[in-house]
């Protein structure tokens, strides 16, 4: 990472709106007004000066590199691109791409690193519970039919013949099987093409066993051998793909459910960082955009007012509200020198503060971090399973 010299802030150099050489060294900036105005006086800015790029439109805040992660200056900011830029496998965290599609792995869809933060409803959620509920609709009458002597103790396939079960089962089973099942053939598929055996090699495997035998055996019974056939028809499986089908299919959307809630979590995290700051400088008060505070900026903070980043105390007395962070519902008595943390309340009092660490290097960007990783981090028991279906799967097979 390099520090742009005009503006101070972090730069990506990959990702530098421009360089310039300057004695034997290269320069990175975070814009092209950056650029310009260093060039008209290089020594001005090497010498430690810093300027604010107020007239300016705001660049794209300059990315950062935290915990191996691609981070923006500005919490918001860095959320979004994590988003848009960096999708990652829920099944393996270790698998990422800078575009939505499917992990080339196990199949299953990506996700955004940091899960739903728009609050808008996550597409594959809402596509498997349309599944499952297609799925259920069709697979009550089938389980009925099928089923039916064992729960009345009437043997209803009996009365309506063999034949018509298995043509009732065929016609109600295969849009479950083939659309609503279609991501876990996918997801096979993928699987095997990748060599990567997993729980969707087996499922898809059994699903399919099933249901063709099922469907070969309504449509040309006559291929068995006489003692296949019971009633004048072959026993079929209907429904026992069309179950499978369900409960895996309802497994999913819990599961993202719960993903979903995750980046509820990580939204309202987010929705306690103020907005803006007031900036002191030169004898002026100014609310400027949070994303605009530099490390080093003197803020004032009023009462009622958040601390809008992690610093130190330079003048006054307060006392602030940390609960959001400790848990404490006291308010704590703040003198020059004390630490304040951005997000929590000033309640009583103003104080002046200098600010230490600004944008993801807050302790409110970290721990929304944090919560989005560990969204992604594998248990020890699914790691274990992850091991024991590479030789569980093969062997079934």
């Amino acid at each position: 990472m390099a520090l742009d010299p005009v503006c101070g802030m972090t730069v990506d150099p990959a990702r530098a709106a421009g360089h310039v050489d300057h004695d034997g060294t290269t320069y990175y900036f975070c814009s092209k007004g950056c650029v310009e105005k260093f060039r008209d006086d290089p020594k001005k800015f090497l010498s430690g000066a810093r300027e604010r790029m107020a007239a300016e439109p705001a660049p794209a805040p300059a990315l950062l590199t935290i915990g191996g992660l691609r981070r923006q200056s500005n919490l918001q900011s860095a959320i979004g691109n994590l988003q848009s830029g960096e999708w990652v496998c829920p099944m393996d965290p270790e698998v990422l791409s800078d575009k939505p599609g499917a992990c080339p792995i196990c199949g299953m869809a990506l996700e955004p690193r940091v899960a739903d933060l728009t609050g808008s409803p996550n597409p594959e959620l809402v596509d498997m519970t349309r599944r499952l509920w297609i799925a259920v609709a069709l697979g009550a009458p089938l389980f009925l039919v099928t089923m039916g002597d064992m729960l009345s103790g009437e043997a209803l396939s009996r009365r309506l013949g063999p034949s018509w079960v298995n043509w009732i089962g065929f016609l109600l089973a295969t849009p479950v099987v083939l659309w609503c099942g279609q991501p876990f053939f996918h997801r096979m598929r993928a699987s095997i093409v990748n060599r990567s055996p997993n729980m969707f090699t087996l499922i898809g495997l059994g699903v399919g066993a099933a249901y063709g035998y099922s469907a070969i055996a309504t449509v040309a019974p006559n291929l068995f051998p006489a003692g296949f056939s019971m009633h004048g028809a072959v026993d079929t499986y209907f429904d026992t793909s069309v179950v499978v089908t369900v409960l895996v299919l309802l497994g999913q959307v819990l599961e993202l459910r719960a993903r979903h809630r995750t980046g509820e979590a990580i939204r309202q995290l987010l929705g306690l960082a103020p907005k803006t700051a007031r900036l002191v400088r030169g004898g002026r008060e100014d609310d400027v955009p949070l994303e605009r505070v530099l490390v080093g900026d003197l803020l004032r903070v009023r009462p009622g007012e958040k601390v809008p980043v992690d610093g130190v105390v330079a003048g006054g007395a307060a006392a602030v509200d940390e609960s959001m962070v400790t848990g404490e519902s006291m308010p704590v008595d703040k003198q020059p020198g004390d630490r304040v943390i951005g997000a929590t309340i000033a309640v009583s009092g103003t104080i002046t503060m200098t600010a230490e660490r600004v944008g993801s290097e807050t302790l409110l960007a970290q721990i929304v971090r944090m919560v989005a990783e560990a969204q992604r981090t594998r248990a020890p028991i699914q790691r274990l399973a992850d091991r024991v279906a590479a030789y569980f799967v093969p062997a079934v097979i």
